[in-house]
């Protein structure tokens, strides 16, 4: 990993075109590929690409483009610090027991996406992380399904990550998405459908028979 803390400005050119003013911020770097622009506040990054993509480098400028030809551009003015680190293999986030207990639940209870869906496998690999459910639905289309308690952005972007790597293959393409969960973020069902991902709300009591209440697929 790669951390950079610069004076820069920065411009995304796609589906849409943003600009961030000079200002010092941090870049992150990721042996993945992705590049990811960081302020002093909150958590999420400010501007982003997603892998795989390409750095050119100069000395006042990077263009980082993606996979579909969009470009973030960061013109530096001056960098602070430049380091890198060899973090290794990550082994990955460890589900709480609600969460890991909503999988188990939802990969015997298929009949709540709908009939003649059937499970393919619980944590199927990929090689950036294991896709908690993959699933073929009554129409033999695979499906990636991520089951969180709480459904927010970061979950969105976790599930996009995957779907882009399995649409690469050739045996499973066309992939879709479903993002499950027992709260989803306004935030996240807008991104999410933005993207064509499903949003599924789970009822964890209902699920686990403590009632007769049922699934909501929106």
């Amino acid at each position: 990993m790669r951390l950079v803390i610069a004076r820069c400005s920065v411009d995304y050119s796609g589906r849409l075109t943003a600009h961030l003013p000079p200002a010092t911020r941090l870049i992150v770097i990721k042996a993945d590929g992705s590049v990811l622009i960081h302020s002093d506040t909150g958590t999420k990054a400010l501007n982003w690409m997603s892998p795989p993509c390409r750095i050119a480098e100069s000395a006042t400028q990077w263009v980082v483009t993606g996979k579909a030809g969009e470009t973030l551009t960061v013109r530096i003015e001056e960098i602070v610090s430049d380091t890198s680190f060899a973090i290794g293999d990550d082994p990955g986030l460890v589900k709480d027991g609600v969460e890991s207990h909503l999988q188990e639940l939802l990969a015997v209870q298929l009949h709540v996406l709908g009939e003649g869906w059937r499970l393919v496998r619980r944590e199927y690999p990929t090689a950036i992380g294991p896709v908690d459910l993959m699933c073929r639905d009554a129409l033999g289309t695979s499906v990636a399904i991520e089951v969180k308690r709480r459904g927010e952005i970061d979950g969105v972007e976790q599930l996009t990550r995957y779907l882009d790597l399995l649409n690469r293959d050739p045996l499973l393409a066309p992939v879709r998405g479903i993002l499950a969960a027992q709260e989803i973020k306004p935030q996240a069902r807008v991104l999410a459908q933005d993207r064509g991902i499903r949003c599924l709300t789970l009822d964890y009591e209902a699920m686990r028979g403590a009632d007769d209440g049922e699934l909501r697929l929106f």
